[in-house]
């Protein structure tokens, strides 16, 4: 297969990913290794293996490349100017694997009973109207990033569920959507907990379910790499796993299980604040990062029945075309494959 830059990868995805690809990031050297990541909690695997020198430990030197949406890291990953992606499942990163561009090679954040997680918000203005919980959703707008993403994926599943209709409104960055929210402009939204309880508490947004209730084990975030590295470096990709999967067992020792003590739970949440509301002083952060700590797989495992789900939305909805697999979509010889 021939190289696929970062032009190539956009035509193989559509132009409409384009609008979110400004500011993506430089080709990782021979030894340096770009990883994508969101200023979430949720990516706290990645933080924790760079801060506490597991990828050190791989001999893998790591730089951490920040995106505002899951599609414009696919094609980074896609182009090779990421090395790792870790996010949700998009139209566009299934495309770009069905056309032999990237693989997934494990599973990052997940819903799981018990555990608080994604939340779905109605503005002020909608709640007020009487937007009172998922049931009345029928008419409303629903914010996204682009179409075919994780969000429109969730509106839709959530809408279905409620035999609701709704008008998303594609907005290509998460801080768009977080505006829209506040002034109006759209009436729901569903986004992790650290987001979603901070504006709740801070009255600028309504929080009227929970995503759980609607796709109780949905894998929410993947980890994939280029079929270059999947196929022909599977060294590299069993580095970078055991690496992030240590600093997943860590954060959910520290912070969703709550097993490893007080200190190592205030020890990781001043690690995560290196990234996550860096612009707040940590005790203003500090309850934000706590109520985002969702589950993050153990060993990078991957839910099969919920990327199969993922998968039967998209082709029915006419983001990927109707022939494409799991196994176009996933390597599943890197993880356990959880059915």
């Amino acid at each position: 297969m021939q190289p696929i830059n970062r032009r190539h990868a956009l035509s193989l995805m559509g132009a409409g990913t384009a609008l979110s690809l400004l500011g993506a990031p430089a080709r990782a050297g021979a030894t340096r290794l770009n990883v994508g990541a969101l200023h979430f909690t949720s990516h706290a695997a990645s933080f924790v293996a760079l801060k506490r020198g597991y990828f050190a430990d791989e001999g893998l030197d790591v730089q951490l490349k920040f995106f505002q949406a899951a599609q414009p890291m696919a094609v980074a990953v896609a182009s090779g100017d990421v090395s790792f992606g870790v996010t949700a499942i998009s139209g566009g990163l299934v495309s770009l694997a069905d056309k032999g561009a990237v693989k997934v090679i494990g599973g990052a954040l997940s819903e799981e009973p018990g555990i608080d997680g994604q939340k779905i918000l109605a503005s002020v203005a909608a709640n007020e109207a009487g937007l009172a919980s998922p049931a009345d959703l029928d008419g409303h707008s629903f914010g996204m990033t682009q179409a075919g993403s994780s969000f429109h994926y969730m509106g839709s599943r959530i809408a279905a569920r409620e035999n609701a209709t709704l008008h998303f409104k594609p907005l290509q960055k998460v801080g768009a959507i977080i505006g829209a929210l506040k002034s109006g402009q759209i009436d729901a939204w569903s986004i992790v907990p650290h987001i979603a309880k901070a504006l709740d508490g801070a009255g600028k947004a309504r929080i009227i379910g929970s995503v759980a209730d609607y796709l109780p084990d949905y894998q929410v975030t993947t980890v994939f790499t280029s079929t270059g590295i999947a196929g022909g470096d599977r060294p590299l990709a069993e580095a970078f796993l055991r690496a992030f999967s240590r600093g997943a067992d860590d954060f959910n020792a520290a912070l969703v299980d709550r097993t490893a003590g007080e200190d190592a739970a205030a020890a990781m949440v001043e690690l995560v604040h290196e990234y996550v509301y860096a612009d707040k002083p940590l005790e203003k952060a500090a309850k934000s990062i706590v109520n985002g700590a969702m589950r993050i797989n153990r060993g990078a495992a991957l839910n099969k029945a919920s990327v199969l789900d993922q998968l039967d939305w998209f082709r029915s909805e006419g983001f990927v075309k109707g022939d494409v697999t799991f196994e176009t979509l996933v390597d599943p010889g890197f993880v356990t494959i959880i059915e």
